[in-house]
């Protein structure tokens, strides 16, 4: 997701400075009209604006705090924003970390997958300072929905919201995924329930986008099942921590697990629904 959003970026006239560790976006964005950088503290020398797209939490504290890390070189009133998806708990502790240096942190996690990201659409939940936030919304905007980006709160809350957020789309998932197996198995046209049942309260983007394709067997992945396995890690340690129970969210957790144990991991998410055709002897 990262190339398109910077593509957005640069196309927006910022000028970007750029490092992956493997080199073909770097090389694409370059021919665009980025430059290159060999390591994060390169990119630091350069950029007021530090951006990261990363997989996960121990991939951001590396890039962050590890050796040639951006924090090694980061410049007194930069801003960082992590568009990952990562833990909560150590966005706090990295954004005092970047205080630390006289930065700031803030934590924007994205909603819309890969489409999104192509489309320069993507939700964008923000949490940290309000002075970073205004300073880093028109940025944003060149790579989400001006009016689907939110300022949270405080260092963590854009975490927070976001396993909020997979959360929901997990008993969504499970939901519809449900309906279309027992309109299956009842011998009834799936096809024409989920059209009626788009037309009522059952209606979600859930079941437009990710009903047709539990429908014509498309998963191609927008959203990779092994990174939505991980933000469901997350969001089960966060309500942990908050004494919250999530069963749903603790059902749809073992679809994925056995989606991902099957070789599904680089399916779209949306395939935990073959889990629950195949349990219901069902294609």
């Amino acid at each position: 997701m990262g190339k398109p959003m910077a593509g957005h970026l640069l196309k927006g006239g910022y000028r970007l400075v750029v490092h992956n560790r493997s080199r073909g976006a770097v090389d694409e964005l370059v021919a665009a009209g980025a430059t290159a950088a060999a390591s994060p503290a390169e990119v630091a020398r350069a950029a007021t604006v530090v951006i990261t797209m990363l997989p996960d939490t121990p991939d951001v504290e590396r890039v962050l705090t590890g050796p040639d890390g951006v924090l090694s070189a980061i410049q007194k009133d930069a801003i960082v924003i992590d568009m990952s998806s990562i833990s909560p708990v150590a966005t706090e502790r990295l954004a005092k970390a970047v205080a630390e240096k006289g930065a700031s942190m803030l934590d924007a996690p994205v909603s819309g997958g890969e489409i999104g990201a192509i489309n320069a659409a993507l939700s964008i939940m923000v949490g940290g300072e309000e002075a970073a936030f205004a300073r880093a919304k028109p940025i944003l905007e060149k790579m989400g929905n001006a009016e689907k980006i939110i300022h949270i709160g405080k260092s963590g809350a854009g975490q927070v919201c976001k396993v909020c957020n997979q959360v929901a789309i997990g008993g969504a998932l499970s939901g519809v995924s449900e309906a279309m197996a027992l309109a299956k198995k009842a011998g009834v046209d799936a096809g024409k329930v989920r059209q009626a049942l788009l037309g009522g309260f059952a209606a979600s983007r859930v079941l437009e986008v990710h009903g047709e394709r539990m429908l014509t067997g498309n998963y191609k992945p927008g959203f990779r099942t092994k990174l939505y396995q991980k933000d469901l890690r997350l969001a089960n340690e966060a309500a942990s921590a908050n004494g919250v129970a999530v069963p749903g969210t603790a059902n749809v957790t073992q679809l994925v697990n056995a989606l991902v144990a099957s070789g599904g991991g680089d399916l779209d998410y949306a395939a935990i629904a073959t889990v629950i055709f195949k349990l219901a002897g069902v294609s």
